[in-house]
């Protein structure tokens, strides 16, 4: 097939649009600047019927603009990065799923994943997760890793590479060459991380090096500096020499590399995004992810055909590229067979796994205390840590929820709340039978702790439940029980229920260290 630049152009750019329904900006997106690849966010999907029914539009729409099918990708980690709406199965994530210390539950994950996602018209997972949470102040990463050690980060990371692919839809690792050593969120800043090669493929590389080595198609990049190894003040996203000379020529990945989303604050504030998507292409990046702003992709669309015609990209290298992106969705967007999978099948069986996540961290003694006829329930709403988790949910609540179930009382906190509104919460905490409270991120904000603190002078029967990172348990009062729940989500707070009434044990092993 002969494409004109522009055409070239288009089947390298991954874009994204706001609403449930195809609008005017992506239309004109994919006629006149022959787009051919598109992201989905939660904004996009309200249920399953009606996402099954607009990737069908937008697969029409491509093919009669650019001639075949285009990659319609999503970010379905599972737990606090979801993109589907509760009538489908959205599976725990990362961290919970290896606190079962069972790896073929993060196969059946991906596998679920695959078909529940082929069966919507998805065939494009942005996922799993590669980094190793090494830094337990990361604001980004966290319980979307499978824990801090590469190994078996590498082991989960590709059972469930390996369930996406027979579930039958392309998967991307993410973000090389590693993001979980940083305490900056690159959706907000430009992270650094000071380690020499050398360093790296003692920790990063190894989860990435094993998925490359059983076939993982995609691999999406991290928009971090790494001085000791890119000295031109360029992240890896934008540097030649770890796109094209470390992941393609060293580790000889010959799968396609995919950006993350070039209008994150690490890419926008300090290189422009359009500056930044040219020179990513330029470093080997093969798809260019723009998540949410037509205007910049038309902007870049224009620029990479000056650059193109200017000699400043090379053309030898944009056919390298193309061959790879037919190649893939010959695989994954030209084959595609009628799937077969049952929703309630699947989330009976995600709810099963995810029970089994739950993990004891600290345990004064051998059971959970009794709520007692009168608990006092405290939680924060599920705020949003970083941009790339779920929008805020504000009709879950903690607290609500478990009032409802138990009665008592149920109190809302904010995400830090100072000493005066902690005063307020305790001050009648002593008549109370039981106090249960829902972290999140506490470790990070650190209000939520000195509440727990607080909490203990006083009073016994106090459990403390981490609904994001666990970290929050790390340094409790002796007296305070600790359970890690890893998400902040209907199905964990179902569990935590179930648990706090004592209807199945504890099995979860802890996959960081405190």
């Amino acid at each position: 097939m002969n494409l004109t630049l522009r055409e070239k152009i288009g089947q390298r750019l991954v874009v994204g649009f706001s609403g449930t329904k195809i609008n005017d900006e992506i239309v004109e997106l994919i006629e006149d600047y022959k787009v051919s690849n598109i992201i989905l966010f939660k904004n996009n999907i309200e249920s399953g019927p009606q996402l099954k029914k607009m990737c069908e539009d937008l697969q029409s729409l491509i093919r009669k603009n650019t001639g075949r099918g285009g990659f319609i990708a999503i970010d379905q980690e599972g737990g606090m990065v979801t993109r589907l709406q509760d009538d489908n199965v959205n599976i725990p994530g990362a961290m919970a799923i290896a606190a079962t210390n069972n790896v073929d539950y993060a196969y059946q994950a991906g596998k679920i994943t695959g078909k529940q996602l082929m069966k919507l018209g998805v065939n494009f997972n942005l996922a799993p997760v590669g980094d190793i949470n090494s830094n337990m102040d990361n604001p980004v990463i966290g319980v979307r890793s499978y824990g801090d050690n590469p190994e078996k980060v590498a082991e989960y990371a590709s059972a469930m590479t390996k369930g996406l692919l027979d579930g039958g839809v392309m998967a991307s690792a993410k973000h090389f060459p590693g993001h979980g050593d940083t305490n900056v969120d690159s959706h907000l800043g430009l992270p650094q991380i000071n380690k020499s090669l050398e360093e790296i493929e003692k920790c990063e590389l190894i989860p990435f090096k094993q998925m490359i080595k059983e076939g993982i198609p995609a691999i999406m990049t991290a928009h971090i500096l790494f001085p000791k190894i890119e000295t031109d003040n360029l992240p890896a996203t934008m540097s030649r020499k770890i796109i094209r000379g470390l992941l393609k020529d060293k580790i000889e990945f010959k799968g396609l590399v995919i950006s993350d989303c070039m209008e994150m604050k690490a890419i926008q504030k300090n290189y422009g995004t359009v500056e930044g998507i040219k020179q990513a292409m330029n470093a080997g990046v093969d798809l260019i992810c723009i998540s949410h702003t037509a205007r910049f992709a038309r902007e870049a669309s224009d620029a990479l055909v000056d650059a193109f015609q200017q000699g400043e990209l090379s053309i030898e290298e944009m056919d390298e590229s193309l061959d790879k992106i037919f190649s893939w969705k010959e695989k994954f967007v030209d084959k595609v067979e009628e799937i077969t999978f049952d929703e309630d099948d699947g989330k009976e069986y995600v709810y099963k796994m995810l029970k089994e996540t739950i993990t004891p961290v600290q345990m004064p003694t051998k059971n959970l205390p009794e709520l007692g006829d009168k608990p006092l329930f405290i939680g924060s709403l599920p705020f949003r840590a970083t941009n790339v988790s779920n929008k805020n949910d504000y009709t879950l609540s903690f607290s609500d929820f478990m009032v409802e179930r138990f009665g008592g009382q149920g109190v809302i906190m904010s995400p830090d709340p100072d000493e005066e509104e902690i005063d307020d919460i305790l001050k009648e905490a002593k008549s109370y039978s039981s106090i249960i409270i829902g972290t999140y991120n506490g470790h990070l904000y650190k209000g939520q702790l000195e509440l727990i603190k607080k909490a203990a002078v006083n009073n016994t029967n106090i459990i403390v439940t981490a609904l994001r990172n666990p970290y929050d348990l790390r340094s409790l009062p002796d007296n305070v029980y600790g359970i890690a729940a890893y998400e902040y989500t209907l199905n964990s707070l179902r569990a935590l229920g179930e648990l706090f009434e004592e209807t199945y044990e504890l099995h979860g092993v802890l996959p960081v260290k405190m």
